[in-house]
């Protein structure tokens, strides 16, 4: 049945409706399959994410009408259709009012994705009027609050060099924790890889213990403050509060050195709001490990890593992955710094949508995936900065002097950048950054092809 005639007016202006204020507004790459037409197909995608279905019902009236999701644009040569949500159609907390990304995905990501008619549709970026931001959480702490515990300035305070600890699963307390003594020499933040927590070999409660006592050690003899984020994600709510009640304990007065890490992608948006909503005085590590399965561009279907970071900052996410741009193991391009962008300004341009955040505290870009000392300086030129975390795990541990010395390699190499220094020359005077060279042979021939010969190395 075509319901264009009710779900599409292509007389609409999205200048309009952005002034307006009363819509969510959504950009797809759609398209039908084989012998559906276009705009129809769009307005069964607009009516089974709001009111509607694939039949007339007798329920409907002249209000539900109005609450309609509207296309008011479909570019069939560029796959491109934009839908208006009232925002009427998203459900709302009973306790407070707040709104919750659970219903914005119900209904722009909801049964649409599995339709009939519909070959592929997947959002690419959406647009948050202002009576709809303010419904939302938003962070309560970003980079700014680490830069305090490391005693940095509040403003362009910098890089702060992180690691994963290596093996992801396997080491047994005491080990994990000497792990973390020993990058804490020379770097400044430590997580738990996504897949730690209360293994049977690492009792939780006993390997927090021991990493406390290793920041405490590692404070002391470097005289600097030390971060780590702990992964307390959990299907049930209460376990998590359990496991960050722990965590806190173990640390005492050191917690406002302890991130709390959450899988917020397998977990889901109620994980993301446990924490935010429980640990408010906490670093919220949004953690996206398993979102590839939909925002890949291999994938047809589902969103994008940018709508993932937009929806990571409305709740309340103090720092979320952002992927390497290319010049990690991760997939990805260069262009996807406005990724970083979007999360890290108060105003920004995605691929479809200009979105003002009109205040709301920043969410900080991490960076992990196949880092080593000699990629950051490629990743800084493109991002155009280097006030982010950078999480290196191969590249700390798989220094050929250890950790400590990897975790040195990844600082002077982002001094180096500062300065402006070619990454070759600096080395020749700083031992861990040379040594960083030999570490990643591979690397190292690939990006500075000469470096063998300025190094002296054979």
């Amino acid at each position: 049945m075509d319901q264009s005639n009710r779900y599409a007016d292509l007389n609409l202006k999205e200048a309009d409706l952005v002034a307006l204020g009363r819509h969510v507004l959504c950009a797809y790459i759609l398209k039908p399959k084989a012998g559906h037409e276009y705009l129809a197909t769009a307005a069964h995608f607009a009516a089974e994410s709001s009111t509607g279905t694939n039949v007339e019902v007798s329920t409907t009236d002249d209000f539900t009408r109005s609450v309609d999701a509207i296309v008011y644009e479909a570019d069939e040569a560029n796959e491109v259709v934009k839908i208006a949500y009232p925002l009427e159609l998203f459900d709302r907390n009973i306790t407070d009012g707040k709104a919750m990304i659970v219903s914005f995905l119900t209904l722009a990501i909801g049964n649409n994705q599995g339709m009939g008619d519909v070959e592929y549709g997947k959002m690419h970026d959406f647009y948050v009027p202002p009576a709809f931001l303010e419904l939302f959480d938003g962070p309560r702490r970003n980079i700014v609050d680490l830069w305090r515990v490391l005693g940095r300035p509040l403003e362009d305070g910098g890089f702060i060099v992180g690691t994963i600890i290596k093996p992801k699963l396997g080491l047994r307390p005491a080990p994990f924790a000497d792990a973390c003594y020993r990058f804490w020499l020379g770097g400044d933040f430590i997580k738990n890889d996504e897949p730690q927590g209360n293994q049977v070999f690492a009792p939780y409660r006993e390997t927090m213990r021991l990493v406390a006592d290793a920041m405490d050690r590692a404070q002391n003899e470097t005289g600097e403050a030390k971060l780590f984020s702990a992964n307390i994600t959990a299907d049930d709510p209460m376990e998590m509060i359990a496991r960050g009640e722990a965590v806190l304990e173990a640390f005492g007065e050191n917690q406002d050195h302890v991130a709390f890490l959450v899988d917020g992608y397998v977990g889901g948006p109620a994980t993301v709001t446990t924490c935010r909503r429980h640990f408010p005085n906490q670093f919220l590590h949004y953690h996206r490990a398993g979102h590839g399965a939909v925002t890949s561009p291999q994938s047809k279907r589902g969103y994008t890593s940018l709508v993932l970071a937009k929806m990571a900052r409305l709740q309340g996410a103090s720092g979320i992955h952002t992927g390497t741009m290319s010049f990690g193991k991760m997939e990805g391009e260069t262009g996807d710094r406005v990724v970083a962008y979007m999360i890290e300004r108060d105003a920004a341009d995605g691929p479809f949508y200009h979105q003002d955040w009109l205040g709301m505290k920043a969410t900080t870009p991490i960076v992990s995936g196949g880092m080593n000392a000699l990629r950051h300086p490629g990743f800084f030129d493109n991002l155009g900065h280097s006030n982010v975390i950078v999480t290196s795990g191969g590249g700390a541990f798989g220094h050929l002097d250890g950790p400590v010395a990897g975790a040195i390699s990844i600082r002077q190499s982002h001094d180096a950048w500062k300065a402006g220094v070619d990454l070759v020359s600096y080395a020749k005077e700083h031992r861990e950054l040379a040594r960083a060279f030999e570490s990643f042979p591979g690397d190292a021939d690939t990006l500075y092809p000469d470096w063998r010969s300025v190094l002296g190395v054979t």
